[in-house]
């Protein structure tokens, strides 16, 4: 299997699963409008040499259940009953957010905003489910391969596709920042509805389990 493949699959599962409106790309984009590019680079850098391991962590755990439906369905029955739950929360429960505040914010170092990346990223459960369903789904369409340079070469992509999907918040968020008051207004609703879409998914891969 050619590396390319794995390493654009790896690119690709990455920004799919970062680039909507979440924690960790809305808190890079507030650093780099208050505190400036660096500070927001460093948070990034934090956040990323975690999505490191957890991708790692969870291409490992795929391949010893690559051979094992049924657990694979355990998992995406705890993923729907988590989006769920998820759902109702941002839905429903959790407080509005206020948009944009015009008190000035203090300024932190480089190293505080480093570890903030890899604190919220090592608070963020989604991404060590979300690449075992991703490989595994890759290697039954013979797209991926739990071989270690396959592996390796996935998890690189993971990488790099992680660290463009949050710069890309840097970088272009500034030029909109007029609209990030409607963003932050309704930005309970964006990710409920992002949750409540990857819990159907999951939902019709249950049944299409059972039934199909």
């Amino acid at each position: 299997m050619a590396l390319f493949t794995p390493l654009i699959s790896g690119f690709i599962a990455a920004v799919i699963g970062i680039i909507p409106p979440g924690l960790l790309n809305m808190t890079a984009a507030k650093i780099n409008l208050k505190e400036g590019k660096k500070n927001a680079l460093w948070f990034v850098i934090g956040a990323v040499l975690v999505i490191l391991f957890q991708v790692t962590v969870a291409v490992l755990f795929a391949r010893v259940i690559d051979n094992r439906p049924d657990i694979v369905t355990l998992l995406r029955e705890i993923g729907f009953v988590t989006f769920s739950i998820l759902t109702i929360y941002f839905l429903f429960i959790a407080k509005k957010p206020t948009g944009k505040k015009k008190s000035k914010i203090k300024k932190s170092s480089k190293k505080s905003r480093f570890f903030l990346g890899m604190l919220l990223s090592g608070l963020n459960f989604f991404p060590i489910p979300y690449y075992v369903v991703v490989s595994v789904t890759l290697s039954s369409y013979h797209l991926f391969a739990f071989e270690n340079n396959i592996i390796f070469t996935f998890v690189l992509g993971s990488v790099l596709g992680s660290f463009a999907a949050l710069y890309s918040y840097i970088a272009f968020f500034g030029k909109i920042e007029q609209k990030t008051d409607y963003l932050m207004r309704n930005m309970n609703t964006i990710i409920g509805s992002i949750t409540g879409l990857v819990a159907l998914v999951t939902l019709f891969n249950i049944l299409n389990y059972y039934f199909g």
